[in-house]
């Protein structure tokens, strides 16, 4: 079988009962809750981090742009470790609920920060648990769903993890709003949310996904485990899939700067800078589940690449240097859009072209791509600021991304991406 640019929905079949009737199984509907309560506490931080570290701490741009390539990166040096582990032992859940552990505990480091180290400690460590955690959680969906409606089940996930970073930045808006300098008490209740996250993830995520009984029917029979190689791994659809999706995220800075840019020309006040995130979050909400099915129905390949148009669009919003309401806007909605078709998406894609006994390295091993690409984005972007200043950097990055776009459609629509034949216990 082969998965060309409109990646049909493939036939491989999953180890787990699949839902009838277009329903979504359990088990994704249970990660999407550990995922709104995880991302109430993850994103009522990031809403604040910016403006908190620039205009409280008073870090540089060029500080920042290193932050935020932590933020966006430095998940990227487990990820592939954390998908061979839950592959290797077939217990994707136990490898996942140490990432969001992990996650919880910088939030509890955050609260005691104060400086610039501290703070990226805290950070790295929230990102090294979003790194275990995030390949094999997305295995478990994969490996629950239909492999017809594969869209549709990230999407469903993706709506709910929406549900809380939309929360999130609404949570910490209060927060400020009511308390003057309530940066503390947003950090403790992010605490709280993440515990929550934890104990979800711990109780009620089912332990034994399909791999784990295809490992049981294979001590039954006394047959060997598979192991994973990286020959399995690297198939030449997901080579491809990986470098475009990697080259295309070297130019994709953080939402941060996107706000600050706008928060530069004036388009609104430095109080209102959270309620951003909760536009761009609601933008992505609403969109997580239609862009899940046009993905099934025309392409998921195809909607990966295209959608990074809207995010050279609000590129071109936050350069405009009008300070016009409706460029604020404009940019925060396209924003969400990007999210909605490229997010889940690449996680759909990458865990159809490789064997479901390596699922969970194949999807890291992309998604580690795209990681390490925003880190030095982020970085190599604050130095462009620094250098030219919010709106020449944001055009530069804009007209870069347009052109590139084409190029890896291109790329994906040369030949098929060859879909490996399911590796068979």
């Amino acid at each position: 079988m082969y998965l060309s640019l409109s990646d049909r929905p493939t036939t491989t079949k999953s180890a787990e009962p699949q839902p009838h009737g277009g329903r979504v199984s359990r088990t994704v509907v249970t990660l999407g809750i550990v995922s709104l309560l995880t991302d109430i506490s993850s994103e009522s931080v990031s809403a604040i981090l910016p403006l908190y570290l620039t205009a409280v701490v008073g870090l540089s741009p060029v500080a920042y742009g290193l932050i935020d390539g932590l933020y966006q990166g430095v998940s990227s040096l487990v990820r592939i470790a954390a998908g061979w582990a839950a592959d290797r032992t077939d217990r994707p859940q136990p490898v996942a609920l140490a990432g969001y552990a992990m996650s919880a505990v910088a939030r509890l480091g955050l609260i005691f920060a104060g400086g610039f180290g501290t703070i990226s400690a805290a950070i790295s460590l929230d990102r090294v648990g979003k790194g275990v955690r995030t390949a094999p959680r997305d295995a478990m969906i994969a490996a629950s769903s239909d492999p017809a409606r594969l869209g549709r089940s990230f999407g469903v996930h993706r709506a709910l993890d929406t549900i809380g970073a939309t929360l999130g930045p609404l949570l910490a808006f209060v927060i400020l709003w009511r308390i003057a300098d309530g940066y503390d008490t947003v950090l403790v209740v992010s605490l709280g949310f993440a515990v929550l996250g934890v104990a979800t993830m711990a109780f009620f995520v089912p332990f034994r996904t399909g791999a784990v009984r295809r490992v049981a029917l294979r001590r039954e029979r006394r047959e060997p485990r598979v192991r994973v190689r990286w020959r399995s791994v690297l198939t030449p659809g997901l080579t491809r899939v990986t470098g475009v999706s990697g080259a295309l995220a070297l130019l994709t800075v953080g939402d941060g700067f996107v706000y600050l840019a706008l928060l530069e020309t004036g388009g609104f006040a430095a109080q209102w800078f959270p309620v951003l995130y909760v536009g761009t979050n609601l933008a992505y909400l609403a969109l997580a589940v239609p862009m899940g099915r046009l993905a099934d129905r025309v392409g998921r390949a195809r909607v990966l690449v295209l959608g990074h148009l809207p995010l050279a669009a609000a590129y071109l919003c936050a350069a405009s240097g009008s300070g016009a309401l409706w460029t604020t806007c404009a940019a925060v909605l396209l924003l969400g859009v990007f999210y909605a078709a490229t997010d889940g998406t690449l996680a759909a894609v990458a865990g159809q072209l490789v064997p479901a006994t390596v699922r969970s390295t194949g999807i890291a091993t992309a998604q580690t791509a795209t990681a390490i690409a925003r880190l030095l984005a982020a970085t190599g972007f604050g130095l462009l600021w620094y250098a030219v200043g919010p709106q020449v950097a944001m055009l530069l990055v804009c007209a870069v991304l347009v052109a590139a776009i084409p190029v890896g459609f291109a790329v994906l629509r040369r030949g098929s991406l060859a879909e490996p034949a399911e590796v068979r216990p």
